[in-house]
């Protein structure tokens, strides 16, 4: 069997950690698909197994394969995977043990869904694990529907950008916070109001809110609550939002973890098709520089996302 690179990392640490290694890939379990990877999206979750500050991934679980989405063709199908043939195109989310960084990955084939026609592997691959995010937290959680106003803290990063045309999408009215520098950028996006939270104080601008998307959490948060409506919604990405905070001002509060779900990806694809959604793709590396590119998201105030390639 031909062995195939894996970008990988066998102690928790630092970029310095991650080598290049070449394995021989294991078939597709029974409900699984075995996919040749063109291309693979970088998160930030990422970087935060790979320091050890991830709960879902110990030391058991190493040497460790980075990487939740990717987007590729499909090479073998299991037992009773039945959704796709080999070579159909697909993109879709990795389970949290891991696995995107590489020329071939195995998915559960109900975490995946056929690659919108509109766009390429790269900027397929951006979609999985960050338009789920947001697609779960502005309608399975948030309820939000059209005619109502959502307040997006961080609208110019992987889960944000997606989230203000998801919301747009429903026709909801969509304010958002970025930095300077990022506020063209939230604009293009379709954002009714763009705060710069560099020079602007968000709660002097919005009001009456029927949802806080909220990607920042400490103080950021701290200063939303006010600005819901009594039935408001706020839902978090990051930490447990206070009950009792939520329960004194008649809202709702909820923090929650993405899943995989092809039916909600394949709803996404059909927006991408119909040119409701596009992923912003910052930059790109070969899958041999996955240092370099975790690195870029790892500093900070990306715009969209950053994917590596391959093949």
């Amino acid at each position: 069997m031909a062995k195939l690179i894996k970008v990988r990392f066998h102690q928790f640490g630092g970029n310095d950690a991650l080598r290049v290694d070449q394995l021989e890939q294991s078939g597709p379990d029974a409900g699984q698909i075995l996919v040749s990877v063109r291309a693979a999206s970088v998160n930030p979750v990422d970087f935060k197994i790979r320091s050890g500050k991830y709960p879902s991934v110990q030391e058991d679980r190493l040497p460790y394969t980075p990487g939740r989405d990717v987007c590729g063709i499909v090479e073998k199908c299991g037992a009773q995977a039945t959704r796709f043939r080999p070579g159909d195109a697909v993109f879709g989310m990795v389970p949290v043990f891991g696995g995107g960084y590489a020329e071939q990955v195995v998915l559960d084939e109900r975490a995946a869904a056929d690659m919108p026609v509109a766009l390429d592997h790269v900027h397929a691959a951006a979609i999985p694990l960050a338009g789920q995010t947001a697609y779960q937290g502005l309608f399975r959680h948030g309820k939000l529907k059209a005619g109502e106003t959502v307040l997006i803290h961080g609208g110019s990063g992987g889960v944000g950008h997606f989230a203000i045309q998801l919301a747009k999408a429903v026709g909801a009215r969509v304010l958002t916070t970025v930095s300077t520098e990022h506020v063209e950028f939230a604009r293009s996006l379709g954002a009714d109001m763009v705060i710069d939270y560099k020079t602007q104080r968000f709660e002097e601008l919005a009001a009456s809110l029927d949802m806080v998307f909220d990607l920042i959490d400490g103080e950021t948060r701290e200063r939303s609550w006010s600005l819901l409506r009594k039935g408001g919604r706020l839902i978090s990405t990051l930490t447990e939002p206070s009950q009792d905070r939520a329960n004194a001002l008649g809202v709702t509060a909820m923090r929650y973890t993405v899943e995989p779900d092809g039916a909600e990806l394949a709803e996404i694809g059909r927006l991408a098709d119909a040119g409701k959604l596009k992923p912003h793709i910052q930059a790109t590396f070969p899958l041999e520089q996955a240092a370099q590119a975790l690195a870029t998201v790892e500093r900070g105030h990306t715009a969209g996302k950053v994917v590596l390639t391959c093949g």
